[in-house]
């Protein structure tokens, strides 16, 4: 556990939020490794099929992930303040609200698979697929959400490293049973989909077990669980615009893979290629804006705003550097990161018009989340919420559709080209909200007496 209430502001954000960008990475990986694996052994299609599931996770797991972060953000505080007490009565909530929400989406994913892909205009080619994936997956939900539930509880306690030395093991598994299910055992989409199942299973059984012997705070007490009703109204009211605004952004990820998706299956698999570098592109401004959220948390609970706002501008400038360099990154080698995944120049030509395009905004990108990351801290969610909803949806999303109809004549460029205009409006509305200083009479409600 790190207190962040002392010490070097950029030094300490930085190094909070290594250990969660590299757990992010091998998190990641565990997506990346299944389309590299069916991209060079199976095929575009396998690969378009995959590529089409990972939305509709997105939406499955989004509102969960709010909520935990509201609930990170209660530990966050109370561990700054002091109040042990309360912290461990956070720690129950989060454990009881994630195996709950685990459950839910596993049935969910396992009973509406098919209706779901239907209404994304799957393309013929690649649904039986894409089905068959996403059931299998599904069936690990539950050990995702545990994973991910106890990663924000030692976020809160500023912990970052642990969950990462449980997910090395788990990704090098991944990568193990992936080639095994698939090169040895031919057993195509489906083999991925188990592999990602079994390595979900084993990184969080063996974070509890490690931290049932470890870690006296974070301890599983079945007789002496307690969920504190108040604290998750608390958690609830910080975290429920969080998922609502993560609920539309992952239903928005769908829409615009429909859109995508009216191009066939080449450009389906372009856009899952591309998305995957996405990912990690976007990475690094995601974890600072996690680690901003639990320093400006434990710094508010100490009553620290000044050394609050002045982690915001550290993140902001550190955010600025990696951005900068991924755009060139893209830029220039787009089209052999491409390789890596498939060699079919019908989705290397899509997919590299993507990156050029979107990279070259990351650097709005990254300070808008450093700004909703800031505000998320404080426990001020619910206007951030709305900006995010209306960047995406009155923005964003008919752009996207807008600029790939026949009458501009841009095809799949198009749909890349609306991504940043949501960006850019987010950045300017977060930038006015956060100068309006709201944002302090809201953190003032979280502290108990």
């Amino acid at each position: 556990m790190k207190d962040l209430t002392n010490g070097r502001i950029s030094t300490q954000i930085f190094f909070f939020s290594l250990p969660m960008l590299l757990g992010n990475i091998f998190q990641q990986l565990y997506n990346v490794v299944d389309s590299v694996v069916v991209g060079n052994f199976i095929g575009k299609e396998a690969l378009a099929a995959v590529g089409a599931s990972f939305p509709v996770i997105f939406v499955l797991t989004s509102f969960f992930m709010g909520i935990s972060i509201g609930i990170s953000v209660i530990i966050s505080h109370y561990y700054g303040a002091r109040d042990h007490k309360n912290v461990k009565r956070g720690i129950d909530v989060m454990l009881g609200f994630s195996a709950i929400a685990g459950v839910i989406a596993t049935l969910a994913g396992s009973f509406l698979t098919r209706q779901i892909f239907n209404l994304l205009n799957t393309p013929p080619n690649i649904i039986e697929d894409s089905i068959g994936y996403f059931k299998i997956y599904s069936l690990g939900m539950v050990f995702f959400f545990g994973y991910n539930g106890i990663s924000a509880i030692l976020r809160g306690l500023g912990d970052s490293k642990t969950p990462l030395y449980f997910l090395i093991v788990s990704t090098v598994l991944n990568i193990i049973l992936d080639l095994t299910f698939v090169v040895k055992f031919g057993w195509g989409v489906n083999g991925v989909a188990i592999a990602t199942v079994i390595s979900q299973f084993v990184s969080v059984a063996s974070m509890i077990v490690y931290l049932q012997l470890k870690h006296p705070i974070m301890k599983i007490r079945i007789r002496a669980f307690e969920f504190d009703y108040q604290i998750f109204k608390k958690s609830i009211n910080i975290g429920l615009p969080t998922g609502i605004q993560q609920t539309f952004v992952s239903i928005g990820g769908m829409a615009l893979l429909r859109i995508v998706n009216q191009f066939g299956s080449d450009v389906a698999a372009s856009y899952a290629v591309a998305n995957r570098l996405d990912s990690f592109a976007m990475m690094p401004a995601m974890n600072f804006s996690m680690a901003l959220s639990s320093f400006v948390g434990q710094n508010l609970g100490a009553r620290k705003v000044e050394r609050a706002i002045k982690g915001l501008y550290a993140t902001i400038a550190l955010s600025a550097i990696i951005s900068t360099v991924v755009t060139i990154v893209f830029w220039f080698f787009g089209d052999k990161l491409i390789l890596i995944f498939t060699r079919d120049q019908e989705v290397i030509g899509p997919g590299l018009a993507y990156l050029r395009i979107v990279g070259s905004c990351y650097l709005f990108f990254s300070t808008m989340f450093c700004f909703t990351g800031f505000m998320r801290g404080a426990g001020d969610t619910f206007v951030p919420m709305i900006i995010s909803i209306f960047s995406l949806w009155i923005l964003r999303i008919p752009a996207a559709y807008l600029l790939s109809r026949p009458m501009f004549g841009l095809g799949p460029k198009g749909i890349w080209l609306g991504i940043p205009v949501g960006w850019f409006f987010g950045l300017i509305a977060s930038f006015i909200y956060f100068r309006m200083g709201k944002w302090k009479t809201r953190s003032l409600k979280i502290h108990v007496k």
